[in-house]
């Protein structure tokens, strides 16, 4: 097993980390009196990718923070992949996702209206193979069946241009299959696919229970590749900015928290996803090479790198651009008044 190494990003100045931990994090200007905003609805997916979401539910700081601006009540849904995450906001179902960076493309091609806000982490999926298959360049894969995400979502994108960057046709090579995390892991298990390329906490169950083993990291696939991102309705943005400067606050808080609380952060994971006990949530944390983030500038290069991708590979009919995707005001607004304190 390749070993991970971790990478680090100073998303903000020490001044700015003893603002966060000192609790900072609300508006500077007080709040003024509102009108009911309701029910505000997430959606977010079983990985420890969001966790940042999972800590925020899991210590009531939604309706904390949300509450003086007319937050009555907060609900989630959990996802498999991005894919049916986005089909659940394109119908108006959820107003904030936590979700894969590519899965917003092609729905914003279909007419989706929202944008990327916040970041949420980067790299944190593997390649894994059955234990009996040897592993020491991406030509040991030709002839292979790997089951990934699907098309569009972030394992798929970055698997498929990894594959064509080592001269690798990922149509005629090799079999991709796509579904969902489970039917790839149960897929792998039993012997139907050769691989797997999904994100944490899936490799690690998979060495856990024996039946795989962790060959390549995404990040060495794509280096700081962007992975999850905090998106919001345009609709969210155009009549609650208020909202969701402080859904991006809250997000910043969160971030740091579990940057800061490794430990907590899995057993939070683990409270929420029941299926994973703590051991293993704890172990995929040390096992990944992901960071957790909420910086969205991070991601906007490689995100509008798998537009390219995703355009050229034609999952997309508009090859769309950084206004198209990002909203960076409300994180940048913070940021300088953070400075300036």
């Amino acid at each position: 097993m390749i070993k991970s190494h971790k990478i680090f990003f100073i998303i903000v100045t020490l001044g700015m980390v003893m603002v966060l931990l000192s609790g900072c994090t609300a508006p500077p200007d007080e709040v003024e009196e509102t009108t009911d905003f309701g029910e505000l609805r997430f959606g977010y997916q079983p990985s420890t990718h969001q966790i940042a979401y999972m800590t925020v539910d899991a210590k009531g700081w939604w309706l904390e923070d949300l509450e003086p601006y007319g937050v009555t009540s907060t609900k989630d849904f959990q996802f498999p992949t991005g894919t049916p995450e986005m089909n659940a906001m394109l119908a108006g179902e959820i107003d904030v996702a936590y979700v894969g960076a590519t899965p917003p493309l092609s729905a914003i091609d279909q007419g989706l209206n929202a944008k990327i806000v916040a970041g949420a982490q980067v790299q944190g999926s593997d390649l894994v193979l059955a234990t009996d298959l040897p592993y020491e360049s991406p030509q040991d894969l030709i002839g292979l069946t790997i089951a990934t995400f699907n098309p569009g979502t972030i394992q798929d994108t970055v698997l498929r241009k990894w594959l064509m960057d080592n001269g690798i046709d990922p149509n005629k090579d090799l079999t991709i299959t796509p579904g969902t995390g489970g039917i790839a892991m149960s897929s792998l298990a039993s012997g139907n696919v050769d691989g797997v390329f999904l994100p944490h906490p899936s490799p690690t169950v998979i060495e856990s229970e024996g039946y795989g083993r962790i060959v390549v990291h995404s990040g060495e696939m794509w280096e700081n590749h962007a992975c999850c991102v905090v998106l919001v309705s345009q609709d969210l943005i155009d009549n609650h900015p208020d909202i969701v400067e402080q859904i991006v606050r809250t997000h910043i808080k969160a971030t740091q928290y579990i940057r800061d609380n490794p430990d907590e952060a899995a057993q939070i994971f683990s409270n929420k996803i029941t299926t994973v006990p703590y051991n293993v949530s704890s172990q995929s944390i040390q096992d990944w090479d992901g960071e957790w983030v909420s910086d969205p500038n991070i991601e906007l290069a490689t995100t509008l790198e798998y537009a390219k991708v995703q355009y050229d590979l034609g999952y997309t009919d508009k090859l769309l651009t950084q206004d198209d995707l990002f909203d960076l005001s409300f994180y940048n607004k913070i940021m300088a008044e953070m400075v300036e304190e």
